[in-house]
C-alpha cells in the first residue's frame, strides 16, 4: 500500500504590517499635500493668472505722457502697468527699468505730478521663493532625522530578537476546554497500556516512590509517519491533565552557533516551573544523530543533543517532568540518548491492524454523513499497511467527492473512489489513447492479472483497469485477504513475476523487440525487491543468510559498502537470477494460458475496468505450468 500525503487545514496566516513601509508611505502622503497646497496657493493668486504684454520703457512713458495709463506698479526693477480702459492698448502691460533708479529719476518725475498716472511702489517680497527656500532646508532635515529614527528603532528590534533567540519555541497546551485523551486514540492498545502507566506516574508518584521505582525520565516513541505519536502524547498529557510543552525538534536550530542549546534550558525550565508537566520533542531525530556519523565536534545540532542529555541527566525523582519523543528513524538516534535513565521507555507506536482500522475509520465517519451501504469492514479490509492519517485522508477525500457529485450523504461509491484515488491516484479521464495504445494497455494490465492469479502464493487479483490513473496507463491491483506480518521467499518471487507479467506479455503479442515503455515502474520494483531480498533479507541463493547493509553514509556523504567487490559482484548476479527467473516464469504462465490472456484483454478494451468476481470468472481453468513451480 503506498503512503499518503497527510491533508492539513489551519487558518489563513496573517501578515504582520511593515512598520517602515507604513511611515514611509504616511511621509508621501504629507509630501504630496504639501506640494499640492503650494500649487492651489499659486493658482488662486489673481495676480499670477494674469497675462500681460511686455513693452519697453520708452514706450510705457509715452503711454504716460499721452494719459493712456491708469496705473504703475513698481516691484523692484519689474513693472506691472494697467491701461485705461477706453484707449486701444491692452489691459496689462509689463516693461522693466533700467538701472536701480527710481520712476522719477528715470523721466516719470513730470507725468507722475501732473497726476497723469498713478504709481505704487510694491516691496520685493518672494513669499513662494521663501517657502520652497525653507522647504529645501528643513525637508532634507526631516529626512535624515526620520531615517536615523527609523535606524534606532530597527536596531531596538534587532536587539529584542537577539535576545529571544535563546528562548524556546515550545507550545504550551492544557487549559482547552476539549483536551485529548485515550478515548479519542483508536488502535494500537499495547501503546496505549504502557503510556497509561506514565499517566499514573504523573498522578500518584508517591505510589511508585514508596516501593523504590524511579518515574521513567524520558519515554521515546517510534513509528511510521502517520500512526499517531504526536497525538499518544497529547492524551497522556490530556489524561494526566498536566502542562504540555511541544516543540519541533527542528525548531531548536538556528544561524547562530549555542542557540539550539540555550532553548533547550530555556525549555527544562520553563517544564520545571510548571511541574508536574510533560516535554514533547517531535521528530527528535532532526537534533539527535549519532555523533560518531556526522562528523564536526563544534557543530551546532551536537551542541543542542549535549544540553538535552545533561538536562535529563540533571533531572531529579521529584522534578515530576517527563520528557517524551517521537521519531520514525530509531536507527538514526544517537546510544547516548537511548540508554536507561534518559529515555527509558520505548513504546512502538504500529501500524494499525485490521481491527484497529475499523475503529479509526469509524472515528472519522463518526461526525459525516454516511449511508448505509458503506461498509466500513470492508475498506479496512482493503486498506492493509495504512496509517492513521491515510485512513483520516480517505475519509476526508470520501467526504469531498460526494460533495463533487451533490450527494446528501456519503455513499459506498464515493468511499471506493476515495481510496483509490488516494492509493493510486485519480482518474485522468483527459487522457486520450490511440486504439494501439488501448490494446497494449489492455495486454499490459492482463499479463499482471494472470500471472498473479495462476501463481500459488500471490495476493488475489483486486481489480484491473486500463483507464489512466496517476502517472499509470493501467492499474492492476492485488489485495492481501488477511494482514501479515511475514513475508516468505515464495511470495515475494510471485510478486516478481506477476510484475514481469506485464512486459512479458507485451513481448507475446508485439514480438521479440515490440516492448514499450510501459513497464518501467515495474522494472524498476523488480530491481528493489531483489536488491533487497538478496542484501537486506538474506534470500540469495550463494548468499544465503547473509545480509549486507547498505544505509550507513560516510564522510563524504557517500554510502559505504561493508563488503568486497567480489561480494558485490555476488550480489548483483543473485539479482540478475532472481530478475531471470521472475521473467521465465511469467512467460511460462502466459504461454500456458494464452487464451485467457486473449479474453482478459478483450473484456479490458470493451469495459475497460473490472472487478475481482468478474476477473475470477474470466480466469476459471488457468492452469500453473510446471515450470513456474517453486514448490518441488
Amino acid at each position: 500500500m503506498p503512503e499518503y500525503k497527510k491533508n492539513i487545514s489551519g487558518k489563513r496566516p496573517q501578515k504582520k504590517p511593515n512598520k517602515f513601509l507604513n511611515g514611509l508611505r504616511l511621509f508621501m502622503f504629507w509630501m504630496i499635500v504639501i506640494i499640492l497646497g503650494m500649487a492651489i496657493v499659486t493658482s488662486l493668486n489673481p495676480e499670477a493668472n494674469v497675462k500681460s504684454e511686455d513693452r519697453t520703457l520708452t514706450e510705457i512713458l509715452t503711454y504716460a505722457k499721452e494719459d493712456r495709463l491708469e496705473k504703475i506698479v513698481v516691484k523692484g526693477n519689474e513693472l506691472k502697468v494697467t491701461a485705461k480702459d477706453n484707449v486701444d492698448l491692452p489691459k496689462h502691460l509689463s516693461s522693466r527699468k533700467d538701472g536701480s533708479g527710481t520712476l522719477q529719476e528715470q523721466g516719470f518725475a513730470e507725468v507722475i505730478e501732473e497726476g497723469k498716472v498713478a504709481v505704487e511702489i510694491e516691496e520685493n517680497v518672494d513669499t513662494m521663493g521663501i517657502v520652497l527656500d525653507v522647504a529645501l532646508i528643513v525637508l532634507p532635515i526631516v529626512i535624515v532625522v526620520g531615517f536615523l529614527f527609523y535606524m534606532m528603532r530597527q536596531a531596538q528590534n534587532m536587539n529584542n530578537q537577539s535576545m529571544g533567540f535563546g528562548k524556546a519555541k515550545a507550545r504550551l497546551y492544557g487549559n482547552e476546554k476539549k483536551k485529548v485523551t485515550f478515548e479519542d486514540v483508536a488502535g494500537n492498545e499495547a501503546a496505549k497500556q504502557d503510556l497509561t502507566e506514565i499517566v499514573d506516574f504523573l498522578k500518584n508518584p508517591k505510589k511508585y516512590e514508596r516501593l523504590g521505582a524511579k518515574i521513567p525520565r524520558g519515554v521515546l516513541l517510534a513509528g511510521e509517519p502517520g500512526t499517531g505519536k504526536t497525538l499518544m502524547a497529547r492524551a497522556v498529557a490530556g489524561e494526566a491533565n498536566v502542562p504540555f510543552f511541544s516543540i519541533s525538534g527542528s525548531e531548536f536550530a538556528e544561524m547562530f552557533v549555542g542557540v539550539g542549546a540555550s532553548r533547550v534550558r530555556d525549555l527544562f525550565g520553563k517544564a520545571k516551573k510548571n511541574s508536574p508537566s510533560i516535554i514533547f520533542i517531535d521528530e527528535i531525530d532532526a537534533v539527535a544523530h549519532k555523533r560518531d556519523a556526522r562528523g564536526g565536534a563544534g557543530r551546532e545540532d551536537e551542541q543542542t543533543l549535549n544540553q538535552i542529555l545533561v538536562e535529563m541527566d540533571g533531572f531529579d525523582n521529584e522534578t515530576g517532568v517527563i520528557v517524551m519523543a517521537a521519531t520514525n528513524r530509531v536507527d538514526m538516534l544517537d546510544k547516548a540518548l537511548l540508554r536507561p535513565g534518559r529515555f527509558d521507555r520505548h513504546v512502538n507506536v504500529t501500524l494499525p491492524e485490521r481491527k484497529d482500522r475499523v475503529e479509526i475509520l469509524k472515528v472519522h465517519f463518526k461526525n459525516k454523513p454516511v449511508a448505509k451501504d458503506v461498509n466500513i469492514d470492508a475498506l479496512a479490509a482493503k486498506t492493509a499497511g495504512s496509517s492513521g492519517a491515510d485512513l483520516a485522508n480517505i475519509a476526508n477525500e470520501a467526504a469531498i467527492t460526494a460533495a463533487r457529485e451533490n450527494h446528501n450523504e456519503i455513499t459506498n461509491s464515493d468511499v471506493t473512489e476515495a481510496f483509490e484515488r488516494v492509493a493510486i491516484g485519480p482518474e485522468r479521464k483527459s487522457k486520450v489513447m490511440n486504439d494501439q495504445e488501448r490494446r497494449i494497455t489492455a495486454y499490459h494490465e492482463a499479463g499482471h492479472a494472470i500471472v498473479g492469479h495462476v501463481l500459488p502464493d500471490s495476493d488475489p487479483v483486486h481489480k484491473v483497469t486500463i483507464i489512466p490513473r496517476g502517472h499509470a496507463g493501467g492499474v492492476t491491483w492485488f489485495l492481501p485477504p488477511e494482514d501479515r506480518s511475514y513475508k516468505s521467499v515464495y511470495e515475494l518471487k510471485d510478486v516478481l513475476a506477476r510484475a514481469m507479467g506485464g512486459r512479458v506479455a507485451e513481448r507475446m503479442v508485439l514480438g521479440k523487440d515490440g516492448i514499450t515503455t510501459g513497464a518501467s515502474s515495474d522494472l524498476q520494483h523488480v530491481a528493489e525487491l531483489a536488491r533487497e531480498m538478496v542484501s537486506q533479507e538474506g534470500m540469495g541463493a550463494k548468499l544465503r543468510d547473509q545480509v549486507f547493509n547498505t544505509d550507513e553514509v560516510n564522510f563524504f556523504g557517500d554510502r559505504a559498502k561493508n563488503y568486497s567487490e567480489k561480494t558485490s559482484e555476488i550480489i548483483d548476479a543473485e539479482i540478475e537470477a532472481l530478475n531471470k527467473e521472475a521473467g521465465m516464469r511469467a512467460e511460462a504462465v502466459l504461454r500456458a494460458n494464452k487464451k485467457f490472456l486473449d479474453e482478459l484483454a478483450t473484456e479490458l478494451l470493451e469495459k475497460e475496468t473490472l472487478e475481482e468476481a468478474e476477473v475470477a470468472k474470466i480466469l476459471e481453468g488457468t492452469t500453473l505450468p510446471e515450470s513456474a513451480k517453486l514448490h518441488n
